[in-house]
């Protein structure tokens, strides 16, 4: 018996090892034409394992590009696109460039930086303490994420001095969310549409009461004619 280990290695298992093997046949074919057409053959066929990709866009190039690796890059036939390069598959990706951003309270995150940043920045009197108390709200609400105690509002107060670099003139009389205000889950809004009634209930429940009062009678006629002939 001949295990699947003890086989030749799948370049591109997907397409299993009959696939594998039409690839390999047609590398034995001398005729280039001839294998030009068992090379579209071979394509159709692997279109046809994954029909839901046919309407993706350059499903036909990736295709011929599977082709080629599955060949290792050695059939010789005419393509309606470029061949990819060994070289352009074994190349490696860049290396991802990670934030290195030093952040001053890491429970405030980088928008709160951003935030004081922009706060300096504005000039109108009115923008800005709107934003600083947008700001001061944001804070809190973050504060509390991480630490589910209450936190003082002076707290609060004295981190965005620490963030700003200085005291920075708050708004009069300025107050802070009540932390359940700013922890509170959006409830989900109410359907407001109408009850469907079911139509069968109804005439089922119209059905049994009918059979009700009907039994009734029956009960009191029957009553009747006991005592009529009780009375004989």
């Amino acid at each position: 018996m001949e295990y699947n280990t003890q086989k030749k290695k799948l370049l591109l298992p997907e397409y299993g090892r009959n696939i594998q093997k039409m690839v390999d046949h047609i590398m034995t074919i001398e005729d280039r034409a001839e294998r030009t057409r068992a090379a579209k053959t071979v394509i159709d066929v692997m279109g046809n394992l994954y029909p839901h990709l046919r309407d993706v866009p350059d499903f036909r190039h990736k295709l011929w590009d599977h082709l080629a690796i599955m060949s290792g890059f050695k059939l010789d036939i005419e393509t309606p696109y470029p061949l990819p390069s060994i070289d352009k598959i074994n190349e490696k990706p860049e290396k991802i460039k990670y934030s290195t951003n030093h952040i001053k309270y890491r429970h405030y995150g980088k928008s709160v930086e951003k935030l004081i940043d922009k706060i300096k920045e504005l000039e109108d009197p009115e923008q800005k303490r709107a934003l600083i108390v947008l700001t001061a709200n944001h804070m809190k609400k973050s504060f509390l994420t991480w630490n589910k105690d209450s936190v003082e509002d002076e707290q609060i107060y004295n981190d965005i001095n620490a963030y700003y670099g200085c005291p920075i003139i708050l708004p009069e009389g300025m107050t802070l969310s009540n932390p359940k205000d700013l922890l509170q889950k959006k409830s989900k809004p109410s359907s407001n549409k109408p009850v469907v009634k079911n139509n069968n209930n109804i005439k089922n429940n119209k059905r049994d009461n009918n059979n009700h009062t009907y039994y009734k009678k029956n009960y009191k006629n029957n009553d009747q004619q006991g005592n009529n002939k009780n009375q004989n």
